[in-house]
């Protein structure tokens, strides 16, 4: 599952059908202090991501969407200190292109004049290009297998940054577009 609690919960699911169902109790106790270390680990943000939210959101209606459990998301977006330079904030469960087509539609025009920028090709990329969006990929060193899918290289609303500092002008180009 997305978050840290799913995480827990499939280590937790894992430790009782490889024992079995006989899991020692202090091996569950073990799984779920990781859980909370995780928890208090501080938030990283990825580099340019503060000052490129802080230029874009004088200029553009942010909506931060994610997905995952609906806690630990709340959580990261306190700890990481973006939270005000968001206009609206929706934590899904799932990104689908009728997800998107139905958020870009409550928070503005439609995902025809909108664009999501995101690591995942599968989850934030592909929807939002199916929904009629622009997707604007920022690849990451560590990207989860399962959100792994081929580069829309030739959909005419893809782009592909190397870091978040390039947004500002890629989202002028756009708009100018």
């Amino acid at each position: 599952g997305f978050g840290v609690k799913g995480f827990v919960l499939s280590m937790v699911e894992t430790a009782v059908e490889v024992t079995d169902g006989a899991v020692p109790g202090h091996v569950v106790s073990e799984l779920l202090q990781a859980g909370q270390d995780m928890l208090r680990y501080p938030i990283e943000l990825l580099p340019h991501a503060r000052d490129t939210l802080q230029q874009i959101a004088a200029e553009y209606h942010l909506v931060l969407i994610t997905k995952g459990d609906l806690w630990d998301q709340e959580r990261k977006l306190a700890q990481s200190g973006l939270g005000d330079l968001f206009d609206a904030v929706e934590i899904v469960s799932d990104k689908t292109p009728e997800i998107y087509t139905r958020l870009f539609a409550r928070h503005g025009p439609g995902p025809d004049r909108a664009a999501m920028v995101g690591n995942s090709l599968r989850s934030d990329v592909a929807p939002m290009i199916a929904a009629g969006g622009w997707g604007i990929h920022v690849p990451q060193e560590l990207c989860w297998d399962y959100e792994a899918e081929a580069s829309p290289q030739t959909a005419p609303r893809f782009r592909e940054i190397a870091d978040l500092s390039a947004l500002p002008a890629l989202l002028d180009e756009i708009a100018r577009a």
